[in-house]
């Protein structure tokens, strides 16, 4: 069955140590990582708790902002990406998430240039220590401060130009749960996905990205989820659910409820999934 992760964007409020701790307690294997829990804990000492727990990490959350947009400059963006590298390489990281940063007032042949310069000197280093590069569009509501891919489409064209094992794309069920063209074509998209972000929604997309708890919002979670594996997905699907402002007290729960979702949804029932 694939792998469930719990991101550490999610438990906003704990520290690398404590979600290391209770995640494992709640019986998840996987964990998705976010640097800057890691760089407050220490890189170094964080790399070896997290291996130490048995803990696997399916994402590394993230790097990007080659437009500018971050208020960096592109090679300043491209050197911090070299080393999220490394330290996805020595995370043993299933992959690399990608912003590749907003318009940020250019024309998008302008942004996607700044974007192919990145990756044309990131998939070298990529390919040296085995970690894909995931790149994520998200919804144009969204969007303004990460990324100028706001389509499923032109982010696996752009994929598909490279022909690198080690470019891939980051789909999340928040930003286009809702898109029946691209919920109905999941077995031409599961070959390019690296990692899955799981977040349910309620009200419109927006900037602040109000994810719900799987299963409380109106996507139909349980049938991408199935809808991913019966298409061929045996990757890793990761609970993201950044930007709600859920209590500490609540952690615990949040746990327990995402992962008995995911595995009721894989279940097997009379011989098939429920």
């Amino acid at each position: 069955m694939p792998t469930l992760s719990m991101n550490e964007v999610t438990t906003f409020r704990w520290t690398l140590e404590e979600d290391v701790r209770r995640y494992v307690a709640a019986g998840y294997e996987g964990i998705g990582v976010w640097r800057q829990k890691l760089a407050d804990f220490g890189e170094e000492a964080g790399v070896d708790l997290i291996a130490e727990s048995g803990l696997r990490v399916t994402n590394l959350l993230w790097a990007g902002g080659f437009t500018g947009s971050c208020g960096r400059t592109p090679d300043e963006s491209i050197q911090d990406a070299v080393h999220a590298i490394r330290l996805a390489g020595a995370l043993g990281a299933g992959c690399l998430v990608i912003y590749p940063g907003g318009r940020n007032f250019h024309i998008y042949r302008q942004a996607e240039r700044l974007l192919r310069s990145a990756l044309d000197q990131l998939l070298d280093y990529a390919a040296d220590v085995e970690v894909a590069l995931a790149i994520e569009p998200m919804h144009a509501a969204c969007a303004a401060d990460w990324t100028f891919l706001t389509d499923i489409e032109s982010t696996v064209a752009l994929v598909e130009s490279y022909r690198s094992p080690f470019l891939k794309l980051a789909f999340d069920t928040y930003h286009f749960g809702h898109d029946q063209a691209v919920l109905a074509n999941l077995p031409e998209l599961v070959p390019h996905i690296g990692v899955v972000h799981l977040g349910d929604r309620i009200e419109s997309h927006s900037i602040d990205q109000y994810r719900q708890p799987l299963g409380e919002g109106r996507l139909h979670i349980a049938e991408i989820v199935r809808g991913l594996v019966d298409a061929g997905y045996t990757g890793d699907f990761d609970v993201e659910l950044s930007g709600r402002d859920v209590p500490e007290s609540e952690y615990d729960d949040l746990l327990r409820d995402s992962l008995n979702f995911f595995e009721r949804v894989l279940a097997p029932v009379g011989g098939e999934r429920s």
